[in-house]
């Protein structure tokens, strides 16, 4: 069994995933974050290969096609995807990997890491989703509408994943996604792999 745990947080567009995954990353020095392929253009302030690592649609297809993806989606009319290798060598070093993707990838991802811990964000309220958006100032208006009308899809996936944090307040958010982060590293198959000779006797 590898020993690194494997953490996938996924959310609406505007539940603030983002925010509280960074947070984490802050306080957590255990836990590596995997940088996905994107296709989509970068947002203002964000950096290659520390947000995201944005390539063109003939070298994503290329890498997909190599098997190079253990997850990937079209979001949005943008194409994302997750390194297999990378996340597999992390964890075989006994690192704690987090992934931030949507439902999709999260379903191919549990289909190959069964022990793999879900955890969804979802916003208070719709109408307090929409504020957010708007508040970003990223995206035009027929966006924003397809991203609250997409919401509303993709919170109908909450019941696959472990964990729900309701993102009302900040910071109340942030302690318990690290309480679901140290709960999982503590289940009796995770604490095995990291210390097996603690439980030897058991063999």
């Amino acid at each position: 069994m590898m020993s690194g745990s494997l953490f996938i947080v996924t959310a609406p567009s505007g539940a603030g995933k983002t925010t509280l995954v960074k947070l984490l990353l802050d306080h957590d020095a255990n836990v590596r974050q995997s940088v996905s392929y994107t296709t989509r253009a970068p947002r203002i302030g964000e950096v290659n290969g520390v947000d995201y690592r944005f390539i063109d649609v003939k070298t994503f297809v290329a890498m997909r096609d190599r098997g190079e993806f253990l997850e990937w989606a079209e979001v949005h009319g943008n194409f994302y995807g997750t390194s297999r290798i990378w996340l597999e060598e992390q964890m075989r070093s006994g690192h704690d990997t987090l992934l931030e993707i949507d439902w999709q990838g999260a379903q191919q991802v549990r289909e190959r890491f069964r022990d793999a811990v879900g955890i969804f964000v979802m916003p208070p309220s719709m109408s307090e989703l929409e504020i957010r958006l708007r508040k970003r100032g990223l995206d035009a208006e027929d966006v924003i509408q397809r991203r609250v009308a997409a919401a509303l899809s993709e919170m109908r996936h909450v019941g696959e994943f472990d964990f729900v944090i309701i993102n009302n307040d900040l910071q109340v958010a942030l302690g318990e996604l690290r309480a679901a982060v140290l709960a999982s590293r503590l289940r009796f198959a995770r604490q095995r792999a990291r210390h097996p000779s603690m439980f030897h006797f058991l063999n």
